[in-house]
């Protein structure tokens, strides 16, 4: 069952990264075109006319680089989504396949993007400053590690609170609680200044509300897709067995 599980995450991933790549194209690529296209400009009011060779080509990076990056991740994303599904499945009460794949979808999205993204958005590629990105890295990856440590303990301290609160009161008391913490992390962390003053701002909300909709379309299509043949594949799998119980 895990085998079959993991097979079908991966081309489920495959499939979302089919749309998500759609997103990124429409939406995406024009910012990044618009990133570059600063750069240049300030290079040339500073003087700076020679360009260093590019070592893989721009229409390169938003056709096959784009597309086997979208590709590798979403089957990535799918193989990992299957393994956390078979995890919940059967501990969330009586939650179904597609009900439980949406929780799924819904708990990792906000764990590994939006907490994140909150902190450290997306900043197009070529404005941010050089000086800090292994400090911007480190901190991005940190946070990371805090939202799906938070998402984890508010699952689990949501689930025992259900028996005493109900599933209403655990929900709101579990979501404030979450809100508290990640929002005292945020109030600690550093924010490195990465974006020159003088970017465009209606670049850099382009681009941010890009990456953030592209994440939303990957983890959505990866939970209603995923969770759609799971039912059926486990309704077929009843079928038989109810059958012959009935014999």
């Amino acid at each position: 069952m895990m085998r079959s599980l993991l097979v079908r995450g991966m081309l489920v991933g495959l499939a979302a990264a089919a749309v998500a790549l759609l997103i990124a194209w429409i939406y995406g690529e024009p910012q990044v075109g618009h990133a570059i296209a600063f750069e240049d400009a300030q290079a040339h009011a500073h003087g700076a006319h020679e360009h260093e060779p590019e070592v893989v080509s721009r229409t390169v990076q938003k056709t096959t680089g784009l597309i086997t990056a979208m590709a590798v991740y979403g089957v990535a994303l799918g193989g990992l989504f299957s393994i956390a599904f078979a995890f919940a499945y059967g501990r969330l009460g009586r939650l179904g396949a597609r009900p439980t794949a949406a929780l799924v979808a819904l708990a990792g999205f906000v764990a590994v993007e939006l907490v994140p993204f909150l902190k450290y958005p997306a900043t197009p590629p070529a404005v941010g400053n050089p000086d800090t990105i292994g400090s911007r890295t480190t901190l991005y990856f940190g946070m990371v590690a805090l939202g799906l440590l938070a998402t984890t303990a508010a699952v689990i301290v949501c689930l025992r609170l259900v028996p005493r609160l109900g599933v209403w009161n655990a929900t709101i008391a579990t979501a404030a609680g979450f809100a508290v913490v990640v929002g005292a992390v945020y109030r600690l962390t550093p924010k490195p200044d990465a974006i020159p003053g003088h970017f465009p701002a209606t670049v850099l909300w382009d681009f941010r509300v890009a990456s953030l909709g592209i994440q939303l379309v990957l983890w959505a299509t990866i939970g209603l897709l995923f969770g759609h043949l799971t039912e059926r594949a486990f309704a077929r799998r009843r079928s038989p067995a109810a059958a012959h119980a009935a014999a």
